[in-house]
């Protein structure tokens, strides 16, 4: 398995080992013990799926209290996966980065706790995966909004479909310092 480290402490872009034929191909999608000595010591305790069509943009959304940490990955299609910090005390607080997950490149992000997530669709259809460290918690949830220009997130599609929540998260500007992470 690579691990690739961004500008932002904390997240991991994780490409695993895959083992292919003309029948098709392997791989672990998680090992706690070889995921621990790459850095990734969460404890999963849920996993999730959505299914969303082309354009579909879901996020940014984050828990605090009880924040999750999130390994995410794509099953069947493509996504532009986005993570912005918002760990006040963090040198890159309300920094984003970016990266393209697909079932072709098998590509797996992780996301600590301190994060707000979110992704859109690029392909006609994405089956998204998600093992998270801490269970959903709907009083806790939170959202960002996806087009801060604050945070200029260079997004691909302009005008993407979007939850009425989403449309109506605030930008981070106007979020309680309270609801951010230390």
């Amino acid at each position: 398995m690579n691990i690739l480290t961004c500008q932002l402490a904390g997240l991991l872009t994780l490409q695993p080992k895959v083992f292919g034929d003309a029948r098709g191909f392997f791989f672990e999608s998680w090992h706690r013990d070889r995921y621990r000595a790459a850095g990734i010591e969460a404890d999963f305790v849920q996993d999730n799926f959505s299914l969303s069509k082309k354009g579909i943009l879901r996020g940014l959304h984050f828990q605090n209290p009880a924040p999750q940490g999130k390994l995410v990955s794509v099953l069947a299609g493509e996504v532009y996966d986005v993570a912005v910090d918002l760990r006040r005390s963090s040198p890159t607080f309300g920094r984003w980065h970016s990266q393209a997950l697909s079932s072709e490149n098998k590509l797996q992000f992780f996301i600590p706790p301190g994060f707000a997530h979110g992704f859109q669709v690029l392909s006609e259809t994405a089956l998204f995966h998600y093992k998270c460290t801490e269970f959903y918690s709907p009083h806790d949830e939170a959202s960002l909004r996806w087009d801060d220009p604050d945070l200029a997130i260079d997004w691909p599609i302009k005008e993407p479909l979007l939850s009425g929540k989403d449309a109506a998260a605030p930008r981070l500007k106007d979020i309680p310092t309270a609801r951010l992470f230390p």
